[in-house]
């Protein structure tokens, strides 16, 4: 008769131990995103009534920084136009529709 060995894997943890954000941290890295995004945020709400009346459900990508935005049918290539222009830069992306977001939730 065969008798089957059992293996036990090791466990290995956190891929970067080192890395460990206090609650501090992660507070100040959630404002920062918020701000960004409120700040895209107005952008796309001054821009969006003219904007929707000929692009309605493309993609716009905006850069808080500068405040440049860049429009196109593809998600992918607005998200590529906005980052050779600003290399450094985290675009948001919005939808040009009545809510600014795709789908529904």
């Amino acid at each position: 008769m065969l008798e089957t060995q059992s293996y036990s894997r090791i466990r290995r943890g956190r891929l970067f131990p080192e890395i460990q954000w206090t609650e501090d941290q992660k507070n100040i890295y959630r404002n920062n995103l918020e701000n960004h995004h409120q700040r895209c945020r107005e952008i796309f709400e001054r821009l969006q009534p003219e904007l929707i009346k000929n692009h309605y459900n493309w993609f716009m990508a905006v850069d808080s920084e500068s405040g440049d935005y860049f429009i196109d049918q593809d998600e992918e290539v607005v998200t590529q136009i906005c980052l050779q222009k600003h290399p450094n830069a985290t675009p948001f992306i919005f939808v040009i529709n009545e809510t600014g977001v795709a789908g529904r939730i």
